[in-house]
């Protein structure tokens, strides 16, 4: 149009460039050493190569078109094939329009609480209280036991989700252990001595292991993750014990983005305690329950 004049302007950097993008990255990249990617449009999936937590599908970081229902139902059909757990995970900040595509292809989706560190706000360990949080030495004899009761104590506490107290105990963690196939224990050990897993245990006395957690490192950004109180042993500040402990490890091993997903709001209060702040969402999406 005559008089007027069109200067291009770059745009401003959006919300996802830090620490959004560097989020992603890092749940791209932490399976790929334990793993093989197939394509499906816009999305990956991860296929554990040997023994191990199966791993989930999210979207491509390289893709140009966002990931579509004919995705997903593609991914489920080969996550079935291969009999693996039909999961999906990804951040709703950087994949906004997957939610209702999700929910469409008939999958049920958790929002849980993305939140990240202000190392500002982490609580001194003596503020918090409580028992001794123990990090695990992947060096010390009893390694393979400790793993085998951090597992044993994650499976316990996430059988009864929320922070109410419950019955099951010592005594469900005891019948929870499970001996670990070689494979496995050799890529925990070797994980953990690299730094690229740290785990956590509480113990306490005439109760043995009451609480549990990890993280997961690649490079200089973290999640820490599996959090899990016994039911026997909730409303302690266990939770947050070793959540504040990890993260301490993690900051002096030089990490500066530390990052956790909340089950659920109510969980994230526990978070707020130790400095974590919530930034966005991360949607965890499996099938939804059969209608009765």
């Amino acid at each position: 149009m005559p008089g007027i004049r069109y200067v291009y302007a770059p745009p401003v950097a959006s919300v996802r460039d830090e620490p959004f993008d560097r989020l992603e990255r890092f749940y791209d990249a932490v399976p790929r050493d334990g793993a093989h990617t197939e394509d499906f449009g816009g999305l990956v999936l991860f296929v554990r190569d040997g023994a191990g937590w199966p791993f989930y599908a999210r979207p491509r970081l390289d893709a140009t078109e966002p990931p579509s229902a004919a995705d997903i139902s593609a991914v489920r059909q080969r996550q079935r094939d291969l009999g693996l757990p039909e999961a999906f995970e990804w951040v709703h900040d950087n994949n906004p329009e997957l939610l209702a595509v999700a929910r469409s292809a008939g999958l049920s989706v958790l929002e849980a609480p993305l939140m990240v560190l202000d190392p500002t706000a982490l609580p001194p360990a003596a503020e918090l209280g409580g028992p001794a949080v123990r990090i695990l030495d992947p060096a010390a004899p009893g390694f393979a036991a400790d793993v085998a009761v951090r597992r044993a104590v994650a499976a316990v506490g996430f059988a009864a989700p929320g922070t109410e107290i419950g019955a099951a105990g010592s005594a469900a963690r005891d019948a929870a252990l499970v001996e670990l196939p070689v494979d496995s224990l050799d890529e925990e050990r070797a994980r953990t001595a690299t730094g690229r897993r740290i785990s956590a245990l509480v113990e306490m006395p005439g109760e043995g292991a009451v609480a549990s957690g990890m993280a997961l490192r690649v490079d200089d950004v973290a999640e820490i993750a599996g959090i899990a109180t016994l039911p026997s042993a909730r409303r302690r500040g266990l939770g947050a014990a070793v959540t504040a402990a990890l993260a301490r490890r993690l900051l002096d091993d030089g990490t500066n983005l530390i990052f956790l997903s909340a089950g659920s709001e109510e969980i994230a209060r526990v978070y707020l305690r130790v400095g974590f702040r919530r930034i966005g969402t991360a949607c965890i999406a499996e099938p939804a329950p059969a209608a009765l």
